[in-house]
């Protein structure tokens, strides 16, 4: 999926819509199975992103992940991250991403966030509500392509 994400729609939009199509100002985001996927695009093809806002990622689904991180700590240098969780999402959601988003720092991005809202549920209204925040930490980075 990733590859063709890479390959065929990245290639697709750029060629359809004005875009800047360097890796520094690319990012991918998604939730749930979004952010797991975002995660897996930083580490299996970190050359075409700049970062990656990872909603609630449902790592659960595929514990490998974390063996893959450990083992390449370098797909995550010099990316900015953006880690969300709600503290209702269910027992292994904050553990996880925590465990990710150390397993990240490691590799040495330039900027990493994680927030939390503690009663936030997992549902695309509590997502909705962390875009402004998703977007801002961009803008205050200079936008994605801020080198």
């Amino acid at each position: 999926f990733v590859q063709w994400i890479t390959d065929t729609l990245k290639p697709w939009v750029d060629a359809h819509y004005r875009t800047k199509t360097t890796a520094s100002n690319t990012w991918i985001a998604g939730s749930s199975m979004g952010g797991l996927i975002s995660t897996q695009a930083v580490l299996q093809a970190p050359q075409h992103f700049a970062g990656a806002g990872i909603f609630s990622p449902a790592y659960w689904t595929a514990p490998e992940i974390f063996n893959a991180a450990d083992s390449h700590p370098s797909a995550f240098r010099k990316k900015r991250l953006f880690f969300y969780a709600g503290g209702l999402e269910g027992e292994t959601m904050l553990p996880e991403m925590q465990r990710m988003s150390a397993l990240a720092k490691k590799g040495k991005p330039i900027s990493m966030v994680a927030i939390v809202s503690p009663e936030a549920q997992h549902n695309e209204a509590a997502w909705r509500k962390q875009l402004p925040a998703f977007f801002s930490y961009l803008l205050l980075l200079g936008g994605a392509a801020n080198k």
